[in-house]
């Protein structure tokens, strides 16, 4: 056995905090400057222009670009996958005189359906459980919905810099002055090339990180201002879009099979079924990233999951259309940073683990944070101009939907460790208490800290076939990834590790971008080398829970997801 964060990566978090580089006469400037085209960023963006539109006086103090969002994929949406029910009251809160029938969802929720499978057999739970209720909220594509928060912040007067990279937190004296972007145009080694274009300092009166699932630039900084919380943990999602012939008509979640039952292989996760409109639906697979077994794959896991008999029959003629993965912070209410704003800057959404894996739910959570946040610093600027004291925002989630509900899920996914059955009674102790059960403060552990060895999940994943069954490298064409091949690696993780370490990185990766050479695999080496393929990442961040670090690439790359 083996423990991946005894080995750590190459990776100095200060090497991203510091201040502004550029001349003065160089920097650009923006009034509010937010990292992340996502829903808890765009959310921000829009209420931003909502009250900026009152407010004439502050908006010319901002300057020529009020508002700013940096998307680093090629357009906002490109790099979000969600299942996703979305409860409406984020919406509802944003746009009170949009009529629902203009948001951009495929369906208000009318049924609902949880199984357990067996291996043969789909065995219904009536009623289901209350964290599984999801009537009354909306079937949604996270990727459709940012493409249309940014048009309507567009449309506002907020400016969206797509293909761009926040690549550095600029800091003097303690106070966030905005951030830098990436650099354009370098080569495998660094070097530039006939393209090359320099980042740039962008200032601004106040910073908005909104990165989303493991944010680059917000975990750096919460630890150069020792904001820390229990040790974040991720979950690993895979997603499938099928066009098929018959229509679903409840949303379905599933579990136990094919993850295995017993609490050595720390297996916690299900599945999810979706319809999306009349002619389309998602499957999904997520598993936790503290499983055991360094064969374990999710990728495959979903495989395996699509050959039961249940799952064949709403599949059946069928052609998958789209795939993404991406990881699900799931440390909840004490993986959050101890204080959500510092002078000069505010976090908010899944970057600071505002997700409810018990109910799976995140969305509107982000959403409801980026209003905050706009309202807290709109506040702070019109008594001040000059203010960095946005504490307001931290205040105004502890007192909302987000601190209640996280706080009353704040000590469940942490016994996902302790089996099905196991986990079972606690959450129904959990569920019949109101979230009193189980007590006190139930401390997150670290994914890299789980001990893996090389067991024998690998053995029972089905072979592709190129139809039905898929391998990963088909997958990450479907994406749209366009990473260039001679593109900076942005993977950090150590080349030289025991060789339960290097499979757990090689099974956990959806994308197939981490490898052992052949030949020590064949004589058994107990320490090998580790390839890394960065040009077919899609940045899900599954490595920097394992022991690894995903910094950022180049502006502009990985995928391209539609309706993910």
């Amino acid at each position: 056995m083996a423990r991946p964060s005894d080995f750590p990566p190459p990776f100095d978090p200060n090497d991203y905090v510091g201040p502004p580089t550029d001349p003065p006469e160089e920097r650009l400037e923006a009034g509010i400057v937010i990292v992340g085209g996502g829903p808890a960023g765009l959310a921000c963006a829009n209420r931003l222009m909502q009250r900026l539109a009152d407010e004439p006086e502050l908006t010319e103090q901002l300057g020529e670009i009020p508002v700013a969002v940096l998307e680093k994929g090629k357009v906002c949406g490109a790099h979000n996958v969600s299942g996703a029910n979305m409860r409406p009251s984020a919406m509802r809160e944003l746009f009170p005189d949009l009529d629902e029938s203009e948001w951009p969802v495929f369906q208000k929720v009318e049924k609902d359906a949880v199984y357990l499978l067996t291996k043969r057999w789909a065995i219904p739970l009536k009623p289901p459980p209350p964290n599984f209720r999801n009537h009354g909220n909306y079937v949604t594509s996270v990727s459709k919905l940012s493409r249309w928060l940014a048009e309507k912040a567009e449309e506002a007067g907020a400016y969206i810099l797509t293909e761009t990279a926040a690549d550095k937190l600029l800091v003097e004296d303690r106070i966030v002055r905005g951030v830098r972007s990436g650099d354009k145009g370098r080569g495998r080694d660094g070097e530039e090339l006939s393209n090359f274009e320099p980042g740039a300092d962008l200032i601004a009166k106040a910073t908005v990180l909104a990165e989303g699932t493991i944010g680059h630039l917000t975990q750096c900084a919460i630890k150069y201002f020792g904001l820390e919380g229990d040790p974040p943990r991720w979950e690993i999602g895979v997603k499938e879009i099928w066009e098929v012939p018959k229509p679903l008509d409840r949303v379905i979640h599933t579990m136990n099979w094919p993850l295995r039952m017993r609490p050595k292989y720390n297996e916690f996760g299900g599945s999810f079924i979706y319809p999306m409109g009349p002619d389309k639906v998602c499957i999904g697979m997520v598993v936790g990233l503290d499983t055991t077994d360094a064969t374990f794959s999710c990728h495959d896991a979903l495989q395996q999951l699509k050959t039961h008999p249940f799952i064949r029959k709403i599949l059946e003629g069928g052609k998958r259309v789209g795939w993404g993965a991406k990881t699900i912070p799931s440390g909840g209410y004490w993986s959050m940073p101890r204080k959500l704003s510092v002078p000069g800057m505010v976090m908010a959404g899944d970057c600071v683990s505002m997700v409810n894996v018990p109910y799976l739910k995140g969305i509107h959570y982000a959403m409801h944070a980026g209003i905050y946040a706009a309202d807290a610093i709109v506040d702070a600027l019109k008594k001040d101009p000059e203010s960095v004291n946005f504490s307001a925002y931290d205040e105004k989630v502890r007192n909302s939907v987000i601190e209640k509900d996280l706080y009353k899920a704040r000590n469940v996914r942490q016994y996902g460790d302790k089996g099905f059955v196991a986990f079972g009674a606690i959450a129904n102790a959990w569920l019949l208490s109101g979230g009193a059960l189980p007590p006190g403060h139930k401390r997150n552990e670290p994914d890299a800290g789980v001990d893996v060895h090389i067991g024998k999940a690998g053995e029972k994943y089905p072979k592709p076939d190129g139809e039905y069954i898929f391998d990963k490298l088909s997958s990450v064409f479907l994406s749209g990834n366009a990473t260039r091949d001679d593109a900076p690696n942005h993977v950090r993780i150590q080349r030289r590790v025991p060789r339960e370490v290097a499979q757990a990185w090689v099974s956990m990766c959806p994308a197939q971008v981490y490898e052992i050479p052949e030949d020590q695999l064949e004589s058994n080496s107990p320490v090998v080398d580790v390839h890394v393929t960065a040009s077919n990442c899609v940045q899900c961040g599954a490595i920097t829970a394992k022991g690894g670090r995903l910094t950022l690439p180049e502006g502009g790359d990985g995928p391209l997801y539609q309706e993910t």
